[in-house]
């Protein structure tokens, strides 16, 4: 490890991204692995998690760890999916939102001319640059790393680094919105949406219904689950169409038996809409607010 990694080692919010750098990581080594990420184990490596760690002895506890890597492994192949499908429509800018670890824009096939912005703040985006001039990772499309805090004027940080929202984006906030206070993921959803030109894309996690009491009542101070405040509304696809999209939402138990590692154990809660979204603005929701804004105004 280099001294410059050393100096900006993982804390907080952001740590956790190294901890999903693990996980891909660890289902990289699998025969049937359902994607491959070269790089998930120079972070999961410069971070301290690498070796992985034992499963702690609480068998309980054990089985909330693996129930989350499950969930990480599944969400990654669902917006795998959803990227290429963007990309095969013509969808040419990316936008990842608190992109920490990601490594997609140096492990997927992306069209010519593809932009590829990774918003974070700066700790996060230093550390993964070190990670990457130590492994001589090379893009495979135009990669742009955008340091502002989405608590501020990420719109504005992120038109001054070339994003144009007059041609369609696909965005993604994945294993982000769980983490945000209900006001901010509507402030987020409405600034993406201000974005959003008509054929974008959008795709998202959300934390299900009794996600934080399942897994956070009892977290340790520290983890990814003791940080957990929000979950998504009992609606997410009325909740999405009110913000413009047309939105369908996914479960973790379909889309886990679509990708042949079905769950074998039983619903432990009645099943509800899914955190797994897929969206798009359609060309009438654009077109319309464009109207809107150019209509005449009576006194």
């Amino acid at each position: 490890m280099t001294d410059e990694q050393e100096q900006v080692q993982p804390s907080g919010v952001w740590a956790t991204a190294v901890g999903v750098a693990r996980v891909r990581a660890l289902e990289t080594e699998r025969e049937n692995a359902l994607f491959r990420d070269p790089l998930a184990q120079a972070f999961a490596t410069a971070g301290g998690l690498w070796p992985a760690s034992p499963p702690p002895g609480d068998e309980a506890a054990r089985r909330r760890r693996l129930g989350v890597a499950f969930s990480i492994v599944i969400r990654t192949k669902f917006l795998d999916d959803l990227l290429q499908q963007a990309s095969t429509s013509g969808v040419r800018q990316v936008v990842l939102l608190g992109a920490g670890m990601d490594s997609r824009a140096f492990r997927m096939d992306w069209p010519e001319g593809t932009r590829l912005f990774e918003v974070d703040t700066a700790a996060p985006l230093d550390f993964k640059a070190s990670v990457l001039r130590q492994e001589q990772a090379v893009a495979r499309c135009e990669r742009i790393t955008v340091a502002v805090d989405l608590r501020d004027d990420w719109p504005g940080a992120l038109a001054a680094a070339g994003h144009d929202p007059a041609l369609p984006t696909v965005w993604i906030a994945e294993g982000l919105l769980i983490y945000l206070p209900e006001d901010a993921v509507e402030l987020l959803l409405a600034r993406i949406s201000a974005q959003s030109a008509a054929g974008s894309r959008m795709g998202l996690t959300l934390g299900t219904r009794g996600v934080i009491e399942r897994f956070g009542a009892d977290a340790v101070p520290g983890s990814p689950a003791s940080m957990w405040v929000s979950e998504m509304p009992d609606d997410p696809v009325g909740w999405l169409a009110g913000h413009g999209w047309e939105a369908t939402s996914h479960t973790l138990r379909e889309r886990a038996a679509a990708y042949g590692r079905p769950i074998n154990t039983p619903p432990q809660h009645e099943d509800g809409p899914g955190g797994l979204i897929s969206a798009l603005r359609p060309a009438s929701t654009a077109d319309q607010q464009h109207l809107n804004k150019e209509a005449p105004r009576g006194n």
